[in-house]
């Protein structure tokens, strides 16, 4: 196997450990960036300009896999229209130019194409568990996933291996989710979300740097998979697992629904969606999570971050 990968978004939330692991594994790693020098020793990186639609030619040389990271953050700023065309642009555009230059190289080395995507793809659906089989939502956020997935499709034709991680709400000690979860509940000042009982499909940072990699050399591994704990929990548990493993308390009442409706508008889906997802596949395909319980996730997570 071919043990050179280039991976956009690789200076991210996943890409950063991700190029560490991958590297720790003896791969080469070579990113997509912006900027042409890499802030991270031993990554070679290659110059893109998504909105200009440029990139360098030669980031697929010797290229035999790419993980696809790159994407606005969701959650970055107030979905006004020009930031909705750019929450999907960013995730869709940016896979397309990388697939123009393959098509314009058809003797390049890639044949493997992993890509990130969100269990947003599923919008609000209650306690309804949800199979990749399941139908996608009718959404902002649903709609985002819909096109981003669409977009990595579109070179399904020149028969490269293509899988897809619907990732949840990733815990990790270097900000993140968790980081804005567990501001109020430090200040003292936690609650519950709306009714606190949305389902939250959560990951810790290390399982899904593992599952990446286990895509990543299972060949056999193709289309969309749930990238989520086996253990979903619900708003109200997480925060109360938070404050607990915390040692603080949850001292205020619920945020209504309508509260959140005026303060996030379309953006309260983030925080109110309730979606339970359903790990069977990944798990039949042998994967094995590391942290399957909330609490032994965050316990690990905030020692780490105590260990600086």
């Amino acid at each position: 196997m071919n043990k050179t990968v280039l991976i956009t978004g690789g200076n991210g939330l996943i890409g950063k450990p991700l190029t560490a692991a991958l590297l720790n594994k003896g791969y080469r790693v070579h990113h997509l960036s912006r900027n042409k020098t890499s802030r991270i020793a031993g990554v070679k990186s290659f110059e893109w300009d998504i909105n200009a639609r440029t990139i360098d030619p030669a980031c697929i040389e010797g290229i035999e896999s790419i993980i696809h990271l790159a994407g606005e953050g969701i959650a970055a700023r107030p979905w006004t229209s020009k930031q909705k065309k750019e929450l999907i642009e960013s995730r869709t555009e940016s896979i397309r130019l990388i697939y123009k230059l393959i098509r314009q190289h058809p003797q390049s080395s890639v044949k493997n194409i992993i890509s990130a995507s969100g269990v947003g793809i599923y919008g609000n659906q209650s306690d309804e568990l949800l199979a990749e089989s399941s139908p996608a939502g009718s959404d902002f956020l649903s709609k985002c996933c819909v096109e981003w997935e669409k977009a990595v499709d579109e070179i399904s034709d020149l028969g490269l291996r293509i899988v897809k991680l619907r990732t949840g709400v990733v815990f990790s000690p270097d900000g993140g989710a968790l980081a804005q979860m567990d501001k109020p509940i430090k200040a003292g000042l936690g609650a519950l979300l709306g009714n606190g009982k949305q389902w939250m499909p959560w990951i810790h940072i290390q399982d899904i740097v593992d599952l990446y990699c286990f895509a990543l050399e299972n060949t056999s591994l193709e289309g969309a998979f749930n990238a989520a704990a086996p253990d979903p929990v619900t708003n109200q548990t997480a925060t109360e697992i938070i404050a607990k493993v915390l040692d603080k308390k949850i001292r205020l009442p619920h945020v209504p629904a309508f509260v959140l409706r005026i303060i996030l508008g379309e953006m309260r889906a983030i925080v109110l969606n309730s979606t339970k997802t359903s790990q069977e596949k990944i798990l039949s395909a042998g994967f094995g999570f590391t942290f399957e319980s909330l609490e032994d996730a965050l316990t690990d997570i905030y020692a780490r971050k105590t260990a600086g």
